[in-house]
């Protein structure tokens, strides 16, 4: 089948589920759409995960070519409705497990040929070595957490850990701990109640916050040994974004300067050029909220690739770099910055 006829077929369907989704209850019976939507979705959920993605792409890539716009922003709502966005399907659970050992196993690729006393930019004071001790830490404690469905706050330095004997180990101690994570997360009820330091407290949320942070911790030794980073998944970056803006006002570190900045009433727009996906952050309230559409007028826009937003918010990046366009008020997402370091 031709890409070309590809693209036409994808913009059709994404035509067609917007219109269902979005038509009045004189126009077309409820239980009809939500039956249609629902066979739809079962259908596009036995796609393999390449499949997913590439229709993921074509979806999106239909919407951008709609005028902006509140039919272009339900257009790009088609992906997320069928779990086909953001790399991390319906099947999301076991995807972000695999996705945690496979990132994990290129962190350790790094740090087995890396000198272990290399500083690592992204974390001031941090050698290779504290930078393997930290994710690998991290791994242990989120696999005692899901093991044991622990119900209050568990910290790190009482959670059994087995450290390496020494540099040369950290590599092993890495996957040894991504695997026990996997396994023990993969093997858990996803809905099951456990504590977590953000919105979701069930098992579900670990293996995305286990994902994440170890993303976002593999770019930091990739940019600390060899001054790049490797190819970071547009979707799954994507889905780091919206976990962290998700999680952000349940961190006290990052809510209570928040809440503080006093620019009620501005909005911070992030666009990702690659799928564009917008998230749209109005400040306000003591916090903030966002949403996945164009929404209110921007104060501010910033623009880049997906994983180039994700390391700006974890500060990995400049607001200066190159890669970023602004436009607008520029001071509103150095503000921001400020506020939500960690």
């Amino acid at each position: 089948m031709s890409e070309a006829l590809l693209s036409a077929l994808a913009e059709a369907l994404a035509g067609l589920v917007t219109a269902v989704e979005t038509s009045d209850e004189d126009v077309l019976d409820p239980d009809t759409a939500v039956k249609w939507l629902e066979s739809t979705g079962h259908t596009l959920a036995g796609l393999t995960e390449d499949d997913r993605r590439t229709l993921d792409g074509l979806f999106r890539a239909a919407a951008l070519r709609a005028p902006e716009g509140a039919w272009r922003d339900e257009l790009l709502r088609v992906s997320e409705g069928f779990g086909l966005a953001f790399g991390l399907t319906e099947d999301t659970h076991a995807a972000a497990c695999d996705a945690v050992l496979d990132h994990t196993r290129r962190l350790a690729a790094v740090v087995r040929d890396a000198d272990p006393a290399t500083p690592v930019p992204g974390c001031p004071d941090w050698t290779l070595a504290d930078l393997a001790r930290h994710v690998g830490t991290v791994h242990r404690w989120a696999e005692h957490l899901v093991r044991t469905r622990a119900a209050t706050r568990v910290l790190a330095e009482d959670v059994p850990l087995d450290p390496p004997t020494g540099p040369a180990a950290y590599a092993d101690w890495l996957v040894a701990g991504a695997e026990r994570f996997a396994a023990t997360a993969r093997g858990a009820d996803p809905d099951a109640p456990v504590w977590s330091p953000g919105a979701d407290p069930h098992v579900r949320h670990y293996p995305r916050h286990v994902l994440f942070e170890t993303l976002v911790h593999l770019a930091d030794a990739e940019l600390a040994v060899d001054g790049k980073t490797g190819p970071l998944d547009p979707a799954t970056a994507t889905a780091a974004v919206d976990h962290f803006l998700t999680d952000a006002p349940y961190i006290a570190r990052i809510a209570e300067p928040v809440s503080r900045l006093g620019r009620d009433g501005t909005v911070l727009r992030l666009v990702a050029r690659d799928t564009g996906a917008v998230r749209t952050l109005v400040l306000g309230g003591g916090g903030f909220t966002w949403t996945r559409d164009t929404g209110a007028e921007p104060t501010a826009v910033v623009e880049a690739d997906a994983g180039e937003l994700l390391l700006l918010l974890h500060r990995r990046y400049g607001a200066d770099d190159p890669c970023f366009t602004h436009t607008g008020d520029r001071g509103l997402l150095d503000d921001w910055l400020a506020a939500t370091a960690l």
